[in-house]
């Protein structure tokens, strides 16, 4: 199945490729809030863990295949980090530094999670950057070497207030350690077909690189991938979107009965998908009405990869039939008929104008784009999402330059 992202250009794809990885950093910013509410501040700190615990070490290990830079060592683990969508570029101002191949550090000079929880009390940044983070850091790492260990010097509360950076790592591979091992929710997790799915090899004699293989950059430039490359990393990023949300909804699942875990994971998706369609629809400077709006779906990570969720797209609407995205309950199963309100979101985003006539069953159903007189309110969802700064974030020009080990 050809990826949908292959209509872009090679600007474009460098374009959409950290939005993607954006987005799915505001997954959370989404879903939380839900979790909040219906499980508190503790059982909202078990989702999170479990949802990145099932999902990391799997996407990880993807890219790493996905872009040849398959490895042991800590240079590994962090280029793993800068195509991961826990560690969006410059929302998640990483900086790396090299001693040797077991040994390395890294801090953050910019922290978009942590401006967003902040604001929330020191108990909410104390159950991000310990509770979660502790046990997560090491789940990443453990795709690369299951002997790493991620260490603080020094992380939130911030004491002082406006302590930079904002938090420090070391990254320590050692014989010594005892093995870290997945959970049973990345166990659970390989089962998906999310998980296994294959997508369409990348072309190495396409202009521009076609691997990571080479060394550490400070800063990924898209740009320098070829389009092959990157449309291959834009399928990644959204099935890395795909795990984490499976491992969302069975951690929600353990823990409400199966109608209220049905609804927080419908107000989950209402929240990222009007936030993500706004994004997109803002960087690629598409059009709007009800072009725009096509295009945004045809490029919208609930709708992607072309080989995990099988849609057919046409001027004015799209037609969905059942696909792997389906028999793992991925996030297509939260729209249809009974459910337009997530695709609602993604065109409102585009034109708040516009709107969607959805027919067929659960499986099998197709799309229409329509236009309304009146102009219909954001949904709740969207505008609680977009209390994130990641909303508005505006990516920066970088130079991209490779870190040597000093050991």
């Amino acid at each position: 199945m050809v990826s949908r992202y292959h209509g872009l250009e090679r600007g474009e794809l460098a374009t959409l490729v950290p939005e993607l990885l954006l987005m799915g950093q505001l997954i959370d910013r989404s879903g939380m809030a839900w979790c909040i509410s219906s499980l508190g501040r503790e059982g909202m700190l078990r989702v999170a863990i479990e949802e990145w615990m099932a999902a990391s070490p799997i996407y990880t290990e993807r890219m790493q295949r996905a872009l040849n830079f398959q490895g042991t060592d800590v240079v590994t683990i962090f280029k793993g980090l800068q195509l991961d969508i826990g560690a969006p570029p410059q929302f998640m101002d990483f900086r790396y530094h090299v001693t040797d191949p077991n040994h390395g550090t890294f801090h953050l000079d910019h922290c978009g999670a942590l401006m967003d929880v902040e604001p929330m009390g020191e108990a909410y940044v104390t159950g991000m950057c310990h509770d979660i983070e502790d046990p997560t850091f090491d789940a990443t790492a453990v795709a690369t070497n299951p002997k790493a260990q991620v260490r603080p010097v020094h992380r939130p509360p911030r004491t002082p207030p406006d302590r930079q950076p904002h938090c420090m790592w070391t990254v320590t591979i050692d014989e010594s350690h005892e093995p870290v091992g997945e959970s049973a929710g990345c166990t659970r997790n390989r089962d998906t077909h999310a998980a296994s799915i294959g997508l369409d090899p990348i072309d190495e004699a396409e202009e521009g690189m076609s691997d990571y293989s080479g060394p550490l950059l400070s800063d990924l430039d898209f740009a320098a991938f070829s389009r092959s490359a990157l449309a291959r990393i834009a399928d990644e990023v959204c099935l890395q979107m795909h795990l984490l949300n499976l491992g969302f909804g069975r951690a929600v699942s353990a823990r409400l009965e199966p109608d209220s875990a049905t609804e927080v994971g419908a107000k989950q998706l209402r929240g990222i998908a009007g936030i993500g369609a706004e994004r997109i629809h803002r960087a690629l400077r598409l059009p709007g009405g009800v072009t725009g709006a096509v295009a945004v779906l045809r490029l919208h990570p609930l709708l992607n990869p072309a080989a995990y969720v099988a849609a057919e797209f046409t001027g004015d609407g799209f037609t969905v039939r059942h696909s792997p995205a389906h028999d793992d309950g991925a996030w297509i199963t939260r729209c249809g008929p009974q459910a337009v309100e997530p695709l609602q979101a993604i065109v409102r985003a585009v034109d708040p104008h516009l709107d969607v006539l959805v027919e067929g069953d659960a499986s099998e159903w197709s799309c229409r784009v329509v236009e309304r007189d009146e102009p219909a309110e954001e949904f709740d969802e969207v505008a609680v999402t977009r209390m994130s700064t990641g909303s508005s974030f505006e990516f920066e020009p970088r130079r991209s330059l490779p870190i040597t080990p000093i050991g």
